[in-house]
């Protein structure tokens, strides 16, 4: 007799009253949570705006655009996705209404729908359900043997707010899958929030009974219910819930402020929500494995050490511009037995060797992250001065990277008209200069979005290295989004100058690491990459531990007692030295 087919469950995860309730990182704990029962989950996002993807979105009303292994550029949820999991998705896992829109419209115009009036039902609807189902789907490249690859359970994560007028067709599809593959195979979780009013010294349930009010009108009724608050929720409180609702008693959840993000699988465990989840759709499971996620939650709550990290950006108004960044930061920390403190700096405020000075003279590593545009530029260059003349550890990523050859440019080869082809088309030294394949782009003849250097490519690091060190190989892979390189025109006079090219394409066009000798700087290192995407709080990317540790070495310096005999190294007279080897001063 064959056995029968293996039947993905599909798990939906909407929100009601509010936005940034933390359905993403309820979505990513409760996968973590089934995953570590032993069953393999993957995840996905329903986004309910136009745009084809966030890649041209302003950081300050998004965030972070995540790039994904095969080059999308996704929303930032994707990335608590890939950490919690701690596994790669796909541009798959991302799917917004212009992606949709876009879809439907292109087959349209072929003539394959056969001459249909074309609707938002069932054409829309039945867009959105083939995206969710391809999740369910294993990789064609994986051959016969791929059964074992078709996930138990695809947790689906639609955006927005219950209520939205764009997040209805994604609705009305979920809906559909679940009368498709039958109730038994689909479980609709349902984040709201549960207001305390200070004045009455209640909490109010009326605001979640509305929402699951307004989900039932479009025929959904939620399985379980995550309720939000700033403080736990009573038993009497959860039974008014249940009962208004319609959910069992124990599928109402109290999900109050945790003291990190990465206690809420925690917290969704000790509220039964994941037993729930696999008895009511009938999964086979394991007791869960608390090995990997416990050993990180005693790092994460027991730190050795704190060491401050300076972040030179100027988008640090939003913080989740940076989020792979400051997650990564802080997965360093853990890989340290450290707790990372992020000092926010606007870079504007580094323009200045004064203001350099003044903010970030408490800190023990400074990282520059990527970002586009002029504005803030000379202030990241200053940071970065700062850095090298101080003997402070410095990190940058993409145009982090870009500064720093800028820097070393103009303050260690001389050559003061350095800029990048980005910030001054006609500057005198163009050490930075447009890809080859991006100048139709930049000059508007091709469009923009999701035209960069996006996605996985390699990288050969040269042996003896600080970065081929870190890695442990001379072979890596990293994730990229650029239009700017290094100008191979100036490789030998940067060279010359002492920054080390340290990484490069196999091809060794293109430069992706560049590092100062360590005879020069303790640590001072550079990728066109953006490695931050590759990190997870469980596996921490070998450079942001090799980073922090740097800046816990620094913070031990700091410590040590200085004689008086000793004199400052930076304290050079300039008469005493020429220029170059005056910038070369560090205090060690």
């Amino acid at each position: 007799m064959a056995p029968s087919p293996r039947i993905t469950k599909h798990i939906f995860v909407t929100g009601g009253v509010a936005s940034s309730l933390g359905k993403g990182l309820t979505a990513s704990s409760l996968g973590r949570l089934l995953t570590s029962r032993g069953l393999r989950v993957t995840m996905q996002k329903l986004d309910p705006y136009i745009n084809v993807d966030p890649g041209t979105m302003n950081p300050f009303q998004h965030g972070e655009v995540f790039v994904t292994e095969d080059g999308a550029e996704t929303d930032l949820d994707i990335g608590h996705y890939e950490r919690f999991l701690d596994r790669n998705l796909s541009a798959d896992a991302n799917v917004t209404t212009g992606k949709v829109y876009s879809r439907v419209i292109a087959r349209e115009r072929r003539g394959e729908y056969l001459g249909d009036t074309v609707q938002v039902i069932p054409h829309i609807t039945n867009e959105i359900k083939d995206r969710i189902r391809a999740m369910a789907e294993p990789d064609p490249a994986a051959g016969p043997d791929a059964d074992h690859l078709i996930p138990d359970v695809v947790i689906t994560e639609i955006g927005g707010t219950v209520g939205d007028i764009e997040s209805l067709p994604f609705l009305e599809a979920a809906r559909q899958i679940r009368h498709d593959v039958g109730r038994d195979h689909v479980f609709f979780l349902h984040v709201s929030l549960v207001p305390y009013l200070a004045p009455s010294g209640e909490l109010k349930t009326k605001p979640t009974q509305h929402s699951v009010a307004q989900l039932r009108n479009i025929g959904i009724q939620p399985d379980a219910l995550v309720c939000r608050s700033d403080r736990d929720i009573p038993e009497g409180l959860k039974r008014k819930i249940s009962l208004m609702c319609d959910v069992d008693n124990e599928a109402v959840i109290s999900t109050p402020d945790a003291p990190s993000i990465y206690d809420i699988p925690k917290v969704l465990h000790s509220e039964g929500l994941d037993a729930y989840v696999v008895r009511r759709l009938n999964l086979a499971f394991k007791d869960v494995d608390w090995t990997t996620w416990g050993d990180l939650l005693e790092r994460v709550h027991q730190p050795t050490e704190t060491v401050r990290i300076a972040v030179v950006g100027k988008y640090i108004d939003l913080p989740d511009a940076y989020l792979s960044v400051t997650e990564a930061l802080r997965a360093g920390g853990f890989g340290n037995r450290a707790r990372t403190e992020i000092v926010w700096v606007a870079s504007d405020t580094c323009a200045t060797p004064a203001g350099a000075a003044a903010a970030l003279a408490d800190v023990q590593g400074i990282l520059v992250p990527g970002g586009f545009g002029v504005r803030g530029i000379e202030g990241k260059l200053g940071a970065i001065t700062y850095a090298r003349t101080h003997g402070i550890p410095l990190l940058g990523l993409c145009l982090g990277l870009q500064c720093m050859v800028i820097e070393a440019a103009r303050n260690l080869a001389g050559l003061g008209g350095a800029n990048s082809a980005e910030f001054d088309a006609t500057a005198a030294d163009p050490v930075i200069a447009t890809m080859a394949d991006q100048t139709d782009v930049v000059s508007g003849a091709r469009d923009m979005g999701g035209t960069m250097r996006l996605g996985s490519y390699p990288a050969k690091l040269a042996p003896g290295s600080l970065v081929a060190e870190i890695y442990g190989s001379t072979l890596v892979t990293e994730r990229h989004r650029h239009r700017y390189e290094v100008n191979n025109a100036y490789r030998e006079t940067l060279q010359q100058a002492g920054l080390v090219i340290s990484g490069t394409s196999p091809d060794s066009h293109l430069v992706e690491f560049v590092e100062l000798d360590r005879e020069l700087h303790p640590f001072m290192v550079a990728t066109q990459a953006h490695p931050e995407f590759k990190s997870r709080p469980t596996r921490p990317h070998p450079l942001f531990q090799a980073f922090v540790r740097a800046a816990l070495d620094y913070l031990e310096s700091e410590r040590l007692p200085i004689r008086d005999d000793e004199s400052d190294p930076v304290a050079v007279d300039p008469a005493d030295t020429d220029g170059a080897d005056s910038d070369l001063a560090v205090a060690r």
